[in-house]
């Protein structure tokens, strides 16, 4: 294993000091291993709160900031957070308005946000989750039960934190995640296993010549592996499972082509003019779009397509300034 890192045991804790170095910005409480706006928290906005297992940066760390996230709750790699760490982010955040939860489709997530929204109702602040499983590639798989929450998390992030920056009340902002959810679908396709440093070796085997279509963020196995195909035929497939579980004709689109950490952006941008071709060709248009790596999976190679169905007002929203380590406009 050749990994950039000092310590296996350390790994988490020395990115979050490294972020609080880099981004003088935010507050990183070592302790509670949570990542906090620093102006947080604002009477009367309401707050939004997300967080998971690490390896997948920039999520959700890298979207604290105005117009996105308010706080963020690492947890160990590809572990869930513990209660008491996203009870910490819900209390500096709250400013009076509740606070939204927003919580990628894996049992533990589930069940620890859960627990903390709980805790934080003992504590006189209301809080709305709103889960997240646009993946489209299988029906329970490891990790969890039902669909997974993948790339449609950083729209909901966006589109959501947009309107708790202007104001939107409570019912309003989780309604608005909902909606961006029910609207967004994504595939994944793995074309290298990711290495967790704690384990020292790759998640899984692929053959030289394999891929994995439909894989999930933690390297969880997808629909089918297959021999290596080629970019164009890669996008096909996966814009085709996406099209075939909610039809994209004549939809208005935000498309993500994200990089899973491993992937050379050169890549990623053929890969977008492939899903930009595949998309027109079967009467989407494609009104906005993010190729990059957004949500990752440590240093597996593969890329995912996220899409959702936009409305003008999620356009609006999706428009706004944001200003956070790993997205940023209009400001």
């Amino acid at each position: 294993m050749k990994k950039l890192i000092d310590a296996v045991d350390d790994v988490v804790l020395d990115a979050l000091r490294g972020m609080a170095a880099a981004h003088p910005s935010l507050r990183v409480d070592l302790e509670q291993r949570i990542i906090v706006r620093g102006d947080a928290p604002r009477t009367g906005k309401v707050g939004l709160v997300s967080g998971g297992g690490s390896g997948h940066e920039p999520l959700h760390g890298g979207f604290v900031g105005y117009g996105m996230l308010d706080a963020a709750c690492p947890g160990e790699v590809f572990t869930s957070p513990v209660p008491d760490q996203i009870l910490a982010a819900t209390t500096a955040v709250s400013g009076g308005a509740g606070v939204v939860h927003i919580v990628k489709n894996y049992t533990g997530d589930v069940l620890n946000f859960q627990m903390a929204a709980e805790l934080a109702e003992d504590e006189d602040v209301e809080v709305v989750p709103v889960v997240i499983d646009d993946d489209v590639a299988v029906q329970d798989s490891t990790y969890t039960a039902g669909r997974r929450g993948t790339g449609a998390t950083v729209f909901a992030e966006k589109i959501a934190g947009a309107l708790a920056e202007s104001g939107g009340p409570l019912a309003d902002v989780a309604a608005a995640a909902k909606e961006v959810n029910e609207r967004s679908r994504s595939f994944g396709v793995a074309l290298t296993a990711c290495t967790v440093p704690a384990a020292g070796q790759p998640t899984f085997e692929l053959g030289p010549d394999e891929i994995e279509l439909g894989i999930g963020i933690h390297g969880e196995p997808g629909r089918e592996r297959t021999k290596l195909r080629t970019a164009s035929e890669i996008v096909d497939f996966s814009l085709s499972a996406i099209n075939d579980d909610m039809s994209l004709d004549g939809a208005e689109l935000l498309v993500m082509v994200n990089g899973m950490g491993g992937t050379p952006l050169m890549e990623l941008y053929g890969a977008y003019a492939a899903a930009e071709k595949w998309l027109t060709g079967h009467g989407a248009t494609v009104a906005r779009r993010l190729v990059g790596n957004y949500v990752t999976s440590l240093d597996m190679a593969g890329s995912m397509i996220s899409v959702c169905r936009l409305t003008p007002r999620l356009t609006e929203l999706w428009d706004a300034p944001v200003e956070t380590a790993g997205l940023r406009w209009g400001r």
